[in-house]
């Protein structure tokens, strides 16, 4: 199957987890991006360094996506390598979570939590929304696609409202109302930056990270990898503003 083929990729949270394994599968593409901006929280950390070694269309940004100052300085820095070119693809993979139930929530944790996996994703959204558009406008002849501009905000099935999957499991109340309120920033996205030709999608990569109790059927970090590039790559405008998963189903909000 072929690849997913893109100019220009910032993925967030790339210090591990499923950030460090799409950076890896970005690398492994059979044509991988010209130019890949790996953001951490800590550039120095030794496994983004050891994934990078050796490549170099890769660059380590230090980005913190709770902090505007941070998220700014990381625009500044991207702009300066891809140009006029723009940039073609946003992952918003950074997240936290807080066990929880109903019973021991607590607004700290909620607060906490929608400051990382929803007010981040729509920070860092608004600042790259330029060179989104730049990248949209360069490749105005093609359709709505990853390789043309798109943001990807890596979600959950538990954010989704309908399926309100493994209650008894896991109720963690703070993580799936971000990640509702993310998938509705998604819709959001879709409706204002779609006529700029920028695709906007929500994608569930599985239970990679955090991981589920034993027995909850969680994926592989390399299953869950191959499955969301290859979703990518196959995305088009009638995608924009949907919920899919890793698997390549579509999802009910």
């Amino acid at each position: 199957m072929e690849g997913l083929s893109v100019g220009s990729v910032l993925l967030t949270a790339c210090d591990g987890g499923l950030g460090l394994g799409l950076l890896k599968g970005l690398l492994e593409q059979p044509s991988p991006p010209r130019l890949i901006f790996a953001a951490c929280l800590d550039p120095q950390g030794k496994a983004v360094n050891e994934v990078a070694l050796g490549f170099p269309n890769v660059r380590i940004l230090p980005l913190d996506v709770t902090d505007p100052n941070s998220i700014k300085a990381a625009v500044r820095k991207v702009q300066a390598e891809v140009g006029s070119a723009g940039l073609n693809l946003l992952i918003n993979n950074s997240g936290t979570t807080r066990r929880s139930t109903l019973a021991t929530e607590t607004a700290e944790n909620m607060s906490l939590v929608y400051t990382t996996n929803t007010i981040g994703p729509l920070q860092t959204s608004q600042a790259f929304l330029p060179l989104l558009k730049e990248a949209a406008e360069a490749e105005g002849q093609r359709e709505m696609s990853c390789s043309r501009a798109a943001i990807i905000n890596i979600s959950s099935i538990l954010g989704s409202i309908e399926v309100a999957e493994a209650w008894q499991e896991r109720q963690d109340i703070c993580y799936r109302c971000s990640k509702a309120a993310l998938n509705m920033l998604t819709k959001c996205l879709a409706l204002e930056y779609g006529s700029s030709g920028i695709l906007c999608v929500s994608v569930d990569p599985g239970h990679v990270t955090p991981p589920l109790e034993q027995g909850m059927g969680p994926v592989t970090l390399e299953e869950s990898v191959r499955g969301v590039l290859q979703l990518l790559a196959q995305l088009s405008a009638t995608n924009n503003g949907t919920f899919w998963d890793w698997r390549g189903q579509r999802l009910p909000w």
